[in-house]
Parts: structure tokens; sequence; C-alpha cells
């Protein structure tokens, strides 16, 4: 074998004595095959056999199968952000001249991906209130093949009676996937209350971090999953084996994380009432969250994210006493380690219960700093609004 040739070709070394708590980040566009026949029957490995680097490596079916258990289902799919999970469950089952739901409280690019992509090709949709329960009975037709649930609601925190509106859905017919992010599967499991589909960006809790973009579709049913595969295949998408392995460090701690940022949350949510300069707290844990009963019979725990609506007038010197924030970062998303603190529109998104609230929003998300710097940073802040 002539140098060239040597630089090329690995070689084989004994794994004989190694053992690593660590999972292999397997990084791969082609798979090799033993033989020519094997080659030439590659199709028939199906969607757990390993075909090309863009359907998936042992690091991808690691994570894969590590949220199947969390969650309960039968296979789990990974993409390349939580925005895509939600496309393509709307792009795999809906087709023209049918009808998807979606609550009001709906992250939005949710709704623009409705508004904006599907309903120009055919596809319709409506809005519903998230608090309607079992009533979202009366809304589906013979149109409506999916009903989206996102619970608690991005910004507003509405808690949503998941198993109500899972059995009005399944009774008429309809598919049903719940956006699980906020939650997690360690705090909610929406497939043991009959869910199609559990949604999560892993980019959030799961990834723990701020460092990657990922999404997943946990199913319950194994024919799902096959026809999402046919679709990411036609299109194309596959996932990153290092944003995985990323993913797969990040749940090892995602428990004592989200048991630390729903604790502090809760603290934070209960003394911020109390401010001169709030006139709400939005977090699923207060007696006054629209949906509390739910969340108390459902999930009885928190993550770190909920909203504060200030007093009209209270924004004044907002973006200044924002700036000069010491422990909170200003920046979308949330789930890692570094608090965040945004505002959020909410009016212009809303179409059917209006919002009325004429205050700023404020979306807080509780990261792993020590609460005392956390909570002197939020009250400097806002002595300055009341200033």
């Amino acid at each position: 074998m002539q140098d060239l040739t040597r630089c090329v070709h690995h070689p084989v070394v004994s794994h004989e004595g190694f053992a690593s708590l660590a999972v292999p980040t397997f990084r791969a566009s082609t798979i090799v095959y033993p033989d020519a026949k094997s080659f030439s029957n590659r199709s028939k490995r199906g969607f757990d056999g390993y075909t090309y680097g863009l359907h998936g490596t042992p690091t991808t079916r690691t994570l894969e199968a590590q949220l199947t258990l969390l969650h309960g289902g039968v296979r789990t799919v990974l993409v390349p952000s939580g925005q895509a999970a939600a496309s393509m469950i709307l792009l795999t089952f809906l087709m023209p001249g049918d009808r998807v739901l979606i609550p009001d409280s709906v992250y939005s690019p949710v709704r623009y991906f409705c508004q904006d992509y599907l309903r120009p090709r055919g596809i319709d949709y409506g809005v519903y209130d998230p608090l309607i329960g079992a009533g979202i009975g009366d809304l589906i037709d013979e149109h409506t093949k999916l009903v989206w649930i996102e619970s608690p609601g991005s910004g507003t925190m509405e808690v949503q009676d998941v198993p109500a509106i899972i059995q009005a859905a399944k009774a008429k017919g309809a598919l049903v996937a719940c956006d699980n992010t906020w939650a997690s599967p360690l705090l909610f499991k929406p497939l043991a209350h009959g869910a199609d589909f559990a949604v999560e960006a892993l980019t959030k809790y799961i990834g723990g971090h701020s460092d990657l973009l990922l999404g997943s579709i946990t199913v319950s049913d194994i024919e799902l999953r096959q026809k999402i595969k046919l679709v990411l295949r036609d299109m194309g998408i596959g996932v990153s084996p290092d944003e995985v392995s990323l993913a797969l460090r990040g749940i090892e701690t995602m428990g004592v994380r989200l048991r630390h940022v729903g604790k502090v949350s809760e603290e934070f949510a209960h003394a911020l009432q109390e401010s001169a300069v709030v006139e709400r707290v939005l977090h699923p844990a207060l007696p006054s969250c629209p949906g509390h009963e739910f969340w108390k019979r459902d999930m009885g725990g928190s993550s770190g994210v909920f909203s504060v609506v200030l007093k009209p007038g209270a924004d004044a010197n907002l973006e200044a006493a924002m700036t000069e924030l010491k422990i909170f970062a200003i920046g979308a998303s949330w789930g890692g380690t570094r608090s965040l603190i945004a505002t959020t529109a909410l009016k212009e998104e809303r179409t059917v219960i209006p919002w009325t609230s004429k205050g700023v929003v404020l979306r807080i998300c509780i990261g792993l700093e020590d609460e005392r710097d956390l909570w002197k940073d939020l009250s400097d802040m806002l002595a300055k609004l009341a200033a």
C-alpha cells in the first residue's frame, strides 16, 4: 500500500478495554456496504437501517431512542428546529382542501406558516380560543384533519385542557399534535393523553446551553413516522450529528436544570405580583393564570419561562432600563444557562380573543445564575421603571 492510500484508509484499531460514558459522534455522508449485493438491497433496510448519512447515524438514533422513551412513544424523528417540526407535520398530513385548527396563543411562526404558506396552496386554517376545551368539537368539520395544541401558550401562558381537546378531536377523526416545549417530557407527556404527535424544540431545555438548533417529533403510531420520513427524504432534510451530540450532552442535566429554573420562576412570579409597575404576572403556577387548574391537574411542575404585563405608562424608559441589566441578557429563545428577558408583541397576533392589556409584555426566562443576583437585577430594572 502506497503512502497516498495510507492517508485515505484508516487502520483498524482495537476497542477492547475502551468504554466511555459519552455517546460517540458518528459523522457520515456516505455509508459503505460490505459487498455489492448489500448495496443493491439497501432499500430493504427501511427507516431503521443505515443507508445514507442524511437519514441518520448511530448518534442520531441514540437521541431519537432516548426521546421516544421519555415521551412513551413509538418512534422519534429529528429535524433542524422546533419550527421545522411543526412545519413538517403540517406539510405531511395536510392536503389541498384540508384544514388545521391552531390556538390563538400559538407560537407565531406556526400561525405565519399557516397564513403565508399553507393557505395560498389550498390548505385552510382556523384559530380557536385556547381555553375552549371540549368545545373544540363544534369547530371540527369534515375538512379538519389536524388540531394543534400548544400548552402553555407562547407569551400569554394559557394552559389548555389537553385531554378534553384530544378526546373531542379524536371523536371527529382528527389527528392531534401538541407542542410540548415549555413543559418538556419531564413535566407532561402528550402521547399519554392520546395525542398523535409530541413536538419539542430541542433548542430549548434538552439542548440547554443556547448553542444548538434542533427539533423533534415523537409519534404514537409507526405509520405516522413512516410518512414523515418519506417527506423528509424527498425534501432532503436531515440533522447534523454534531448538533445531536450537543443535545445528548444537554439532556443528561435537563432534570436538575428544569427543577431549579421551575422553582425560581415560581418564586419570582409570586414576588413580582407585588411590584408597583406590574399589572399582571402570567405564570401557570399562579391561580390567576388562565388554565391554572389544568396545569395543576396535568403538570404540577414548572419550567423557567413566564410573562409579566407592565402597567400602562411604566415603559417610558424601558429600553434604557433593560440595557442597564447586568445579569439578564436581552434575547429570544430560552432554556439555556443564561437568564433572558425580552419584550413581546401580542395584540396584533390575536384574532379570536383580543389582547386588551395596554401595557408592555415582558417574557422572562430563568437560567442558572444565583437567584439573588437575578432578583437584584430585575428589581433594579423595575425600580428604574417606577422612577
